[in-house]
């Protein structure tokens, strides 16, 4: 499966991702008041934002179509770099 992730042409949401040009799927807050991962680098600020949305979205993270699955490993991933998140995201879920 091929994926596509840029700018989201919605309104109010900062990334968007197109799987093999059919399925798009926009996440992310566009203006985050304290910024992501890949804004900051604050672990610290990266834990606990993983501890408080495992509780009710772990159950996701295996399907990588979904927006709280890209917004994890992708916004808050490993890296502070988004291109290496992405790489990363890409590896996971065996896309291309």
């Amino acid at each position: 499966m091929k994926i596509v992730i840029k700018k989201s042409s919605k309104k109010g949401k900062r990334l968007m991702a197109t799987f093999d040009g059919k399925k798009t799927v926009h996440f992310g807050v566009e203006k985050p008041k304290i910024g992501t991962y890949i804004d900051t680098g604050d672990k610290t600020l990266r834990k606990n934002y993983i501890a408080r949305h495992e509780v009710r979205e772990k159950k996701f993270y295996n399907d990588p179509m979904r927006a709280a699955t890209l917004s994890r490993f992708i916004l808050w991933g490993e890296s502070d770099s988004l291109k290496r998140n992405i790489e990363l995201y890409k590896k996971k879920f065996n896309l291309e």
